[in-house]
């Protein structure tokens, strides 16, 4: 039996995880994570469940990364912390990986193997045929996956890019191969399926690079995302060309940009990166600065440079700042403000749709069409899109003559069978998204989101009582602390008023029972600060009382 099970990855975007597992050999392909959504108040990151892996520890025989991206590559730590299996990756994916393992201190322990693209790799009993494919990050490769039941492709992330700028086309032929072969199942991005027509090639956005440099007198300010080492390439090429120094800020920008030269992914000419602190004594016209923060995230160094308070760079008038990227969703309010501040401060700010500063890594239809035209796949299973690229991709398919009945639609956790050319959805398996805080894996549930959903929205307030153990009498408070609700100084009327409440009803409770369950005290107290709170200002805070006793 055949069985393939989308942990991650399917009716979203993120977390993209696929097991492949033939009677008893698992195969995984991809560990991403995922970044939380708005309402994942104080998430860092967002992982799969691998309890399944783990419970079949003795089954997996490794897991194959189609490329470097966080969405793809940013989990292994969590799972080889509790299954130590062998990893396959082109070489790019593989240094990528080992900067991440070596922050866990699993980087000695992970046994991995490099592939090159065009390789034919063998991994328990499946046969993988790998082929290049275009990408915002390079050396990505496509699966073909050879099992007893047939041929599973798995387009990882990709693009056709008429002119890459690494010259290195997407390997048609090798999917063209497959498809004569016979493909039972395509695996395939969706994301850009609402897109017609083709992604623009990445050499466009040199071209504009070339442009603003022309007519920048300062500084110029590039940020982008640390992983798109062709987008650098370009930033840092430009920069030499018009014979200013290039600095690099962000933690991530700096390791990824050295692992690419390392590896000989970047070419960085002689004399032309420079320190950070070496900008001060250069002209402005003499400085690029590329950069992380093009989503506006908070800490990143575009941010704190946008809010002045960046400890080695600051905006000046007459800088220019390219922010190469469009808005993630969710991240449109973040980069408005970003751009907004640098404006403030006298920037001259180049940025979509002002300007094509940014080209996608993910096919658009025609794309997409092609790849469907060389595969022929009997099935196709859309991933790394939601439920609306779903929709999308199986209404361009049909219109290519696939019947609807053989485009699966599947959940995370869903169970493909596929026997005798037949593919059936039959079960689900137990997990769901396990949420990371901090150091804490997993302890924050949907309960603990939701109370800290209602304290941004409307605060907390103690009330704290000490009543004698044997009568019930208060003998100290009610004491009242709010924290986001109302300004104590500012609200002493209301908040007297909901002491008043508090005595007033420990003395009904007291008259009618004597000495009272101090658990149902509890209960009462919150629940009338509650309807008095809510009818006087219109909110409610988290109410929490503590009945202490003496």
């Amino acid at each position: 039996m055949l069985r393939v099970i989308p942990l991650g990855g399917v009716t979203e975007i993120g977390k993209n995880m696929t097991i492949v597992e033939q009677d008893d050999d698992i195969l995984i392909v991809d560990c991403g994570l995922m970044f939380p959504e708005n309402d994942m108040l104080g998430v860092d990151i967002v992982i799969n469940d691998f309890r399944y892996l783990i419970e079949r520890a003795d089954k997996v025989r490794g897991v194959i990364l189609t490329h470097g991206h966080e969405d793809h590559i940013g989990a292994l730590p969590y799972l080889l912390r509790d299954l130590n299996v062998p990893i396959w990756g082109t070489r790019l994916t593989l240094g990528l990986v080992d900067a991440k393992l070596s922050e866990w201190g699993l980087d000695e322990q992970a046994t991995k193997h490099v592939i090159e693209a065009g390789e034919t790799v063998t991994i328990g009993p499946f046969t993988i045929d790998t082929m290049h494919v275009g990408h915002s990050i390079p050396d990505g490769i496509g699966l073909g996956i050879h099992t007893k039941e047939g041929i599973i492709v798995h387009t990882g992330d990709f693009k056709f890019d008429p002119t890459p700028v690494d010259g290195r086309m997407t390997d048609f032929a090798g999917f063209e191969r497959l498809g004569n072969q016979g493909v039972l199942l395509l695996i395939t991005d969706t994301t850009n399926v609402e897109r017609p027509g083709y992604v623009p090639s990445e050499r466009i956005v040199g071209q504009t690079f070339y442009d603003v440099f022309q007519r920048a007198e300062r500084r110029v300010i590039i940020a982008t995302f640390a992983s798109n080492i062709h987008r650098i390439q370009q930033a840092i090429q430009v920069s030499a060309d018009f014979g200013r120094k290039v600095a690099i800020l962000g933690r991530s920008m700096a390791a990824n940009t050295d692992i690419a030269s390392q590896l000989g992914y970047l070419d960085v000419p002689a004399d032309t990166r420079i320190a950070v602190p070496e900008i001060d004594f250069l002209a402005g016209h003499q400085v690029t600065i590329l950069t992380t923060g093009s989503q506006g995230e908070p800490m990143s160094a575009l941010s704190l440079m946008a809010s002045e308070e960046h400890k080695k760079v600051q905006i000046q008038p007459g800088d220019t700042v390219i922010i190469s990227a469009t808005p993630i969703p969710g991240n449109e309010d973040l980069v408005n403000r970003t751009i907004n501040h640098l404006f403030r401060l006298g920037a001259d700010v180049v940025y979509h749709p002002l300007a094509p500063v940014h080209v996608s890594g993910h096919a658009y239809q025609d794309e997409q069409k092609m790849m469907y035209n060389l595969v022929r796949p009997r099935y196709v299973l859309p991933f790394h899109g939601e439920r609306r690229h779903v929709a999308q991709y199986a209404r361009l398919v049909e219109s290519l003559g696939h019947p609807a009945d053989r485009v699966l639609k599947m959940e995370p956790g869903d169970i493909l069978e596929l026997s005798d050319g037949s593919a059936t959805i039959a079960g689900h398996i137990d997990g769901g998204p396990i949420m990371v805080d901090g150091l804490g894996i997993g302890d924050v549930s949907h309960i603990v989101l939701r109370d800290r959903q209602l304290l941004a929205q409307d605060g907390i307030l103690v009330a704290v009582i000490t009543v004698e153990r044997d009568t019930g009498k208060v003998i100290a408070g009610p004491e009242i602390v709010s924290r986001g609700f109302v300004y104590m100084q500012e609200s002493e009327p209301l908040i007297e008023e909901a002491k008043l409440r508090i005595r007033a009803d420990l003395e009904s409770l007291q008259e009618s029972e004597g000495v009272p369950d101090w658990g149902t005290v509890k209960a009462d107290v919150r629940s009338s600060l509650s309807r008095f709170f809510y009818a006087v200002t219109g909110r409610q805070p988290m109410i929490i009382p503590i009945v202490m006793e003496a």
